[in-house]
């Protein structure tokens, strides 16, 4: 696929050579605003966005100013102006005439300057304009670069929004804050992680996890008198409803990024905006996060297994009923055990005795000096009396995570397993991606039968479902398939229940060191 940030930035290059900084813009000579405080507390950046290169015309004929009234209406704490002008569609003149209502209305929102910034000039631009603050890519800038431009906004008194994608951007960006704590500008810098791959526009909403996980290891690396006092971690971009705004807040960021979905409907602001508030609050009264750890433990084992160059999907043994299993799955390297909670089913775990099996697990994890796998307890009916024990043993944090297994669930508690049988599903599952569920665990479906099934799902549904987000995958594998399985597909993660069985509820552990010795290879 084409490097669409390349493509941007040349073209960007090619039109400062032609127009200079300014665009053909007319600009003012001195700025005519007090600078507004960027995401001083959490809060939404609510965006001006009229078109993009992925979706093409998404609002043509927005009016700047009518949107930021209803942003400004709706609460946001920031307003972001797109100004690129080949692919989205925006402009300086945008940017000025929203900084000038934003004024006039007793600046209650920032204003950003969203746009593929290249050079110090531009941000002295950006100020006259009325910008509170700039966005700095840093996967486009050079260290030496980027380091020229965050000094030159920290001068103007400007905060930066600095973007980050990977572990080397995380490098640059604890540069930057060593840079405005000489500065005495830390209040001055927001880290933002885009969940959209700005050299594909494909978006994972697990990317802004994944980095923050990066960027607090990082923080916890530097002797305490070197670090940062103060780092704020904003997620952007992929959030499409109310919904998914409200479960970014409970994730523990300081702000979320909205830009399609508010732009196509202005006055549906407010809900966005409530949302994200509202679970911003339940992390900070440390309710509702049994989500958020699950995801950061999630995160930080694909981390791990990308920085150790390993070549291989998170596994996830199911249908643990006992303490044998449950430690040769954990020994032999599962990232996560499954409990089916359900006792209509054969290889239900008796609840009342997971806790003893975590204990005992934990145990031989921590002398093996390995870390221990996920607990993730299985529900069919949220109503049951099953179901209710196992959220209680969430809440008393002797599981990590509900799996939602063909029923709706509750993002706060865990994740869902979808039902897969056909290509009329596709719909669904872009359905689920679009209310905030960061993976779903597509599961092979054969109709009266609930689990244990033994069969794989086509391949070709696989296929056109990993278009819709990174492919887990459950039915069907065992050591004799997985291998092929894992670098056919290329997986995040694979279920395996029947495929590593003696008997219903009992693991074959030769058929489990067959399974990980395949999955090693």
């Amino acid at each position: 696929m084409a490097n669409i940030l390349k493509e941007i930035c040349d073209r960007r290059l090619s039109d400062i050579v032609k127009k200079g900084y300014t665009l053909g813009h007319d600009v003012p000579e001195t700025r005519t605003r007090p600078v507004v405080p960027f995401l001083p507390t959490p809060g939404t950046i609510l965006e001006i966005k009229r078109a993009s290169p992925s979706k093409g015309d998404i609002m043509p004929d927005l009016d700047s100013v009518k949107t930021a009234g209803n942003y400004v209406n709706a609460g946001t704490a920031a307003i972001s102006v797109l100004t690129e002008e080949n692919y989205f569609k925006g402009s300086l003149c945008d940017l000025k005439t929203v900084a000038e209502y934003v004024n006039a209305k007793g600046n209650k929102a920032a204003v950003l300057r969203k746009d593929f910034l290249l050079e110090p000039e531009e941000i002295e631009i950006s100020y006259r304009l009325g910008a509170d603050a700039v966005l700095l890519i840093a996967r486009i800038l050079e260290t030496e670069k980027l380091i020229e431009m965050a000094s030159k906004a920290f001068s103007l008194g400007l905060a930066i929004l600095l973007e980050l994608r990977d572990e080397e951007n995380v490098e640059k960006a604890f540069k930057v804050l060593r840079l405005a704590k000489e500065m005495k500008a830390e209040d001055k810098v927001v880290l933002g992680v885009n969940s959209r791959d700005l050299k594909t526009f494909t978006i994972d909403l697990l990317i802004p996890l994944k980095i923050k996980c990066m960027i607090e290891k990082r923080f916890e690396s530097i002797p305490e008198n070197e670090r940062p006092s103060k780092i704020r971690v904003i997620s952007e971009s992929g959030v499409l409803s109310p919904e998914a705004a409200y479960f970014t807040g409970s994730l523990g960021f300081d702000g979320i990024l909205i830009g399609e979905a508010v732009a196509k409907d202005s006055l549906a602001a407010c809900e966005y905006v409530k949302g994200f508030l509202s679970g911003s609050k339940t992390a900070s009264e440390n309710q509702g996060t049994y989500t958020k750890d699950f995801w950061t433990k999630i995160a930080g084992k694909i981390n791990r297994y990308e920085k150790e160059g390993k070549d291989r999907p998170l596994v996830k043994i199911c249908g643990i009923t006992n303490e044998e299993d449950a430690e040769k799955a954990a020994l032999s390297g599962a990232d996560l055990l499954g409990f089916i909670c359900e006792e209509k089913f054969g290889r239900h775990a008796d609840l009342s005795k997971i806790e003893n099996i975590r204990k005992c697990t934990v145990n031989v994890c921590t002398k093996a000096g390995i870390e221990r796998p996920c607990f993730v307890g299985v529900i069919t009916m949220p109503e049951s009396a099953e179901a209710k024990k196992a959220f209680e043993l969430l809440y008393q944090g002797v599981l990590d995570a509900i799996q939602f297994h063909g029923c709706e669930g509750n993002l706060q508690k865990g994740f869902k397993a979808f039902r897969f049988s056909s290509e009329d599903q596709l719909s669904e599952i872009s359905k689920n991606y679009i209310a905030g569920n960061m993976r779903l665990l597509l599961d092979a479906y054969i109709p009266g039968l609930d689990g244990g099934t033994g069969t794989l799902i086509p391949e070709s549904l696989v296929q056109k479902a990993s278009e819709k987000g990174k492919l887990w995958m459950a039915g069907g594998i065992n050591p004799e398939n997985v291998y092929n399985i894992i670098h056919k597909l290329t997986p995040e993660l694979i279920d395996i229940s029947s495929g590593v069985e003696k008997s219903i509820g009992r693991k074959d552990h030769n058929l489990i060191d067959k399974l990980f010795k395949e999955i090693n290879k």
